[in-house]
C-alpha cells in the first residue's frame, strides 16, 4: 500500500491525490487526518491539532516574556489514525476490527 508523502507542498495538492488514488482504485496511507475526511483510505501520523497546540503554548511563553533562545526544542508526540469506510468499501477492502478499534476517528 502506498503512503503519500508529507510535505507541504503535497498537503496543498491532497485532493489532487485523493482523486488520482481513487481513480486508479490505490488503497493509499497518508500523513493528515484531511486528507482522509477528502475521501483517502487511511491517515497515519501527528495531530495537526496538537501541533498548533504546542506552537500556542511557545507564543503565550514568548509574548509573557520568555526568550526564545531560552525554550526547550518541542514536537508534537500524538499521532492519530482515521479510516474512512465509504473509501474502503468502493475500494473492495474490509478493514480489520482491530484497526477500526484503535482509529481516533472512523469516517463512515
Amino acid at each position: 500500500m502506498p503512503t503519500a508523502p508529507g510535505d507541504v507542498r503535497f498537503f496543498s495538492r491532497r485532493d489532487q491525490f485523493v482523486g488520482l488514488a481513487s481513480h486508479y482504485s490505490v488503497p493509499t496511507v497518508y500523513p493528515w487526518r484531511e486528507a482522509v475526511a477528502a475521501g483517502g483510505l487511511v491517515s497515519y501520523g501527528a495531530s495537526v491539532t496538537d501541533a498548533y497546540r504546542v506552537a500556542g503554548v511557545y507564543t503565550g511563553r514568548i509574548l509573557r516574556g520568555d526568550k526564545p533562545a531560552d525554550l526547550p526544542v518541542q514536537q508534537s508526540t500524538k499521532t492519530e489514525v482515521v479510516v474512512n469506510l465509504k473509501t474502503a468499501k468502493s475500494l473492495g477492502l474490509t478493514v480489520p476490527i482491530i484497526l477500526l478499534g484503535r482509529a481516533d476517528e472512523v469516517i463512515e
